[in-house]
């Protein structure tokens, strides 16, 4: 629980906030009845300090892009992703790619409009995607060459090199006016064609939304969207005292029961795992632990004890994605586990930890310092590998240590994306490189099948390359193949919800708690009273 002193800090910041909302200091009582008289077509969220973005609204700087993948609900996108993260039609009316895979054809609508009343056209795109691959340091642009338009409604993708995900690409990029854009001030004063405009923006503190009168689509439900940065245990506060709609948890704050809210549980692919380094360490670099080990360790019981409940087991980086490979999913069997070790050599002796050609089954687990779910798994993980006869150590580092490290110790990850190219960039050996980027590890025959998923001038094709990556019967990265990673579990993402508001079925989540939630914010409603 909150210490009391925390509670009255927190509470003060609260208040400060919510009078910003609402146009004046208010007590909470005042903002309550404040609210009260609200329409029932706004809605204030509150997500985390890290949700704002720090360079703004603008798609050149990383604005609906990144670790945290969301729309960006002020621009409009090519495509869109789907509930099942398949691909559907925002700006386009169709797509396709040439036979080698070097040039994508992609048709838009001629009845969209920027706020600003101009016409949205092909030579938009073109100038976003352009501008977008020279100043963009979030998302790689290094596949596209070049984008033109050939006429109004007809832009062309020119690209270095095959890259049958493209679509995806297109999910998340918003388009920007040519006319109207400057790299300077366009982050803070954004104009675009999406569901929404943005209203004000309070540097630390909210960002207001407002429906867009001109949206070509369907019109949004929720007129007003009012977000507020806090941390979680401001956001609690804010739920104890209704001052918000939705608000952003923890399972810490799981079994809580605040009058008024429900709390809503999202599955995600933001999952956390460990690396297991094929080589630099003398005993993950043994196929044999690396095998045993994912076997041998609890999932379940990892979300019962660490998550209270609100997980999944993962077993790949792309659980429940298209591109997913069920056959990755193994079975929990701590006796099989013990059994492999046995077999290769590790023989356990009187202080219960293994041992094999004098070199002791001992590992130390990193964390980020800041993070106590990954501390929490660390410590699980710790104490189901002593069981196994495998010693291990867990230890706290920053980020500034933290991938150096890991290039010889396992590391408590966070990954997951509406994109195979995690798959990709986890596993795929690093140009001018004899290994992966963020782990050692090296294998031929994955390397080909992602390669030539890529190059596949089918996007559905392309799955079923990207699932063989995993494993195809004999190798691969999951399964019995080589586990140059371990996944442990999938983080439900959790959020207090007012009694009456009606959430839009949400995608399976990304990494990161943020943005992601409001995707379909135009689709939410308060249930009539």
């Amino acid at each position: 629980m909150i210490k009391p002193k925390k509670w009255i800090c927190l509470f003060l910041t609260l208040v400060l906030v919510w009078g910003t909302v609402t146009g004046c200091a208010s007590t909470p009582d005042d903002a309550v009845s404040q609210e009260s008289m609200e329409p029932k077509d706004s809605v204030v969220i509150v997500m985390g300090p890290t949700s704002e973005p720090e360079a703004g609204f603008d798609p050149a700087f990383g604005w609906g892009a990144g670790e945290h993948v969301h729309e960006p609900l002020i621009q409009s996108t090519l495509t869109v992703t789907n509930t099942d993260l398949t691909i559907g039609y925002d700006l386009a009316t169709d797509y396709s790619a040439s036979s080698d895979g070097l040039t994508w054809t992609v048709h838009i609508r001629d009845d969209v409009k920027f706020t600003d009343g101009e016409p949205l056209t092909a030579s938009d795109v073109a100038f976003t995607y352009n501008t977008v691959k020279a100043s963009s340091s979030v998302n790689d642009f290094t596949m596209l060459d070049y984008a033109e338009a050939a006429d109004d409604t007809t832009v062309i993708f020119h690209m270095k090199t095959p890259f049958s995900i493209w679509p995806y690409t297109m999910a998340i990029v918003g388009i920007v006016p040519e006319h109207a854009y400057n790299s300077e001030t366009y982050g803070q004063n954004p104009i675009g064609s999406g569901r929404y405009i943005l209203k004000q923006w309070d540097r630390g503190q909210q960002v207001i939304l407002e429906a867009n009168p001109e949206y070509y689509g369907e019109a949004p439900k929720m007129k007003r969207v009012t977000i507020l940065f806090m941390e979680e245990d401001a956001a609690f506060l804010a739920v104890q005292a209704g001052q918000a709609d939705l608000a952003y948890t923890s399972a810490t704050y799981s079994d809580q029961a605040p009058e008024g809210y429900n709390l809503l549980s999202v599955e995600s692919v933001d999952n956390r795992g460990i690396n297991l380094p094929t080589q630099g360490n003398p005993v993950t670099s043994d196929l044999t632990v690396r095998r045993a080990i994912n076997i041998g360790i609890d999932r379940e019981e990892m979300i019962a004890n660490v998550l209270n409940g609100y997980g999944t087991p993962a077993y790949s980086v792309c659980d429940q994605m298209p591109w997913y490979n069920e056959a990755s999913q193994v079975e929990y069997d701590p006796e099989g586990a013990a059994s492999l070790l046995d077999e290769a050599g590790w023989i356990l002796g009187d202080d219960g930890v293994r041992e094999k050609d004098g070199v002791r089954a001992e590992l130390t687990i990193l964390y980020s310092s800041e993070d106590s779910v990954r501390q929490g798994l660390a410590a699980d993980l710790s104490g189901q590998l002593g069981e196994l006869g495998i010693s291990c150590t867990i230890e706290g580092v920053g980020w500034d240590t933290a991938y150096d490290r890991a290039l010889s110790d396992p590391l408590v990850w966070g990954w997951g994306a509406h994109t195979p190219m995690e798959l990709y960039n986890i596993y795929h050996t690093a140009p001018d490189s004899d290994s992966a980027q963020y782990s050692p590890y090296s294998n031929p025959i994955v390397d080909e099948y992602m390669d030539l998923a890529l190059q596949s001038s089918e996007l559905e094709e392309s799955y079923r390359l990207w699932k063989l990556a995993q494993w195809d019967g004999t190798t691969g990265v999951t399964q019995q193949g080589d586990i140059p990673w371990v996944w442990l579990v999938n983080v439900s993402h959790l959020y207090w919800v007012r009694d009456g508001l009606q959430v839009a079925a949400q995608k399976i989540h990304p990494h990161g708690h943020g943005w992601s939630i409001v995707n379909n914010v135009a689709q939410w409603q308060f249930a009539q009273e």
